[in-house]
């Protein structure tokens, strides 16, 4: 189980909102090459980064930001937000992101996620937001009629690396990661998948690391850590538990 510390960027600061709604973001920090260094230190594994302006925008914003948190940690980034095309993939990719997180696009032009995970294997992760079940597009802007089940059903044999599953209804609330939904979709796909939504308290982390939630690949955490309602170093002793050696 890896813990994802999130970094949303709005306007170049980190923040995070509730319920994707962009006009409630809360700012954290007004440097996040600095918050992703400090995440660094406490011992992350990787980096989960959000250019939510770009989500809105379909096309990246944020790009300073993002180049700045990978010239300051060396541990891997995963990359979402208006990155919609093979090009802007290829260009976020030769710069350092280890992952990049298609999320409107798996929606609108699942050809392209399918391509794009065959000329970069092991670095392509789509994003499914879901709403009552039903997939958000456009920075959670619009709810679309497809579920995220069919989605991810989709994606089934197209060779991508993980699906992130986020419950918007959850997200920012620390209300729990919604579990039953997240290990049904798990269930039902042979594709890594990576919680997200909602996680607020260590009780949360505890129930992640039981045995039946040893199919996902891990968890994104927001609020909580920068709440301090989530205590870093137990969290990521509590998950390197269930590592299982090679």
């Amino acid at each position: 189980m890896i813990l994802f510390p999130a970094i949303d960027l709005k306007d170049g600061q980190c923040v995070r909102l509730q319920k994707g709604d962009i006009q409630s973001a809360t700012v954290f920090n007004t440097d996040p090459a600095a918050q992703a260094e400090a995440f660094e230190r406490q011992g992350f594994e990787w980096l989960h980064l959000v250019d939510l302006n770009g989500a809105f925008a379909g096309r990246p914003v944020n790009g300073a930001a993002v180049e700045a948190i990978l010239k300051r940690v060396s541990i891997p980034v995963q990359l979402g937000g208006g990155i919609r095309d093979l090009d802007t993939i290829a260009t976020w990719l030769d710069k350092g992101v280890r992952r990049v997180i298609l999320g409107t696009v798996a929606a609108r032009n699942p050809g392209l996620v399918r391509e794009a995970a065959k000329l970069h294997p092991g670095r392509i992760v789509v994003g499914i937001d879901a709403r009552d079940g039903q997939v958000a597009v456009e920075g959670w802007g619009e709810t679309s009629k497809l579920s995220a089940r069919e989605l991810a059903l989709s994606f089934a044999d197209a060779g991508i690396a993980a699906i992130i599953y986020t419950d918007i209804d959850r997200d920012g609330m620390l209300q729990g990661i919604n579990i039953d939904a997240t290990l049904a979709l798990a269930a039902s796909v042979p594709i890594p998948i990576i919680a997200s939504g909602g996680l607020g308290s260590m009780a949360d982390i505890r129930r992640l690391a039981q045995p039946d939630c040893a199919r996902l690949e891990g968890v994104v955490a927001g609020r909580a850590l920068y709440d301090g309602r989530i205590d870093s170093a137990v969290a990521l002793s509590i998950f390197a538990k269930t590592r299982v050696p090679t």
